[in-house]
């Protein structure tokens, strides 16, 4: 009996294995046909110049991804090292603060380490900002084409792809024309291809482009917002410093009495007066 349902068992398993199999290649052959048929209808028929152009395709959307992983918050100004780094100002603890930063590969990380240490002592009216400031432009342009590097070759990318395309409908143009000059007649069945050609290239170069040339402007903007919150962040950390060391000089600048407190203590002593 046990032999008997295995016997069934493996028919049954090869029964289905065979189905399956016939299935799937049916599948397979019915969805061949048809990306062959979009595949000769979309991309084949434009000729070897889609070949650059498919290349620049994958290079613009891995440039996309790259740059979105490459731009986040955590990687240039993270809340927790920045909340770190004010409340070490706070206290005036420069050289904490430059060791903290040293130990963070973050943009604001190397900022911090490379500007704070022009931080002049001798100076507590301003602690040298002007040479603060000199330092952090510096630093700026120093990684500023580092920093956009990736997000500027997706402008070339955007710009390059129109240029394929058009370089291929020239092509696709001269073609038909050099049909029609061989054979004096408009037949449709030769001019299909280099027809095909013309619009084609033109069609994926401008795909390209308009899908290269927005994420270009978001990101660069993007980049830029995170490098003024980094030299934001600095110049707040300073300028925290600045206050707290020159805290008792500002209040001896300021008077006792100032706006309705002062109004008040004239009406006092006009009614101290008339009561004497």
């Amino acid at each position: 009996m046990k032999s008997v349902i295995t016997r069934l068992g493996i028919r049954a398993l090869s029964f289905g294995s065979v189905a399956m199999l016939a299935l799937s290649t049916a599948f397979a052959q019915e969805a061949e046909v048809t990306e062959k048929s979009m595949l000769d209808k979309w991309v084949i028929e434009g000729g070897w110049t889609m070949i650059p152009l498919v290349v620049l395709l994958a290079a613009t959307i891995f440039l996309i991804v790259y740059c979105i992983m490459s731009l986040g918050k955590n990687k240039f100004c993270p809340e927790d090292l920045r909340s770190q780094l004010i409340a070490l100002m706070t206290e005036c603890r420069v050289q904490s603060a430059i060791q903290l930063a040293t130990t963070s590969p973050t943009y604001l990380g190397r900022l911090v380490a490379y500007a704070l240490p022009n931080i002049d002592a001798n100076r507590p009216e301003d602690l040298g900002k002007d040479g603060i400031e000199d330092a952090i432009a510096d630093f700026a342009n120093n990684e500023r084409p580092t920093l956009m590097k990736y997000v500027d070759m997706l402008a070339l990318s955007g710009s390059l792809a129109p240029s394929i395309g058009l370089f291929g409908t020239v092509q696709g143009m001269v073609e038909a024309f050099a049909i029609l000059s061989a054979t004096g007649q408009a037949d449709p069945t030769q001019l299909a291809g280099s027809i095909s050609v013309a619009l084609l290239t033109t069609f994926w170069g401008l795909i390209i482009s308009i899908i290269a040339m927005p994420a270009f402007f978001f990101l660069k903007k993007k980049a830029q917002a995170l490098e003024a919150e980094c030299v934001n962040t600095i110049e707040e950390m300073v300028n925290t410093s600045i206050n707290v060391i020159n805290a008792e000089a500002q209040l001896a600048r300021i008077p006792e009495g100032l706006g309705d407190d002062g109004e008040e203590e004239e009406v006092v002593e006009e009614e101290v007066e008339e009561q004497a």
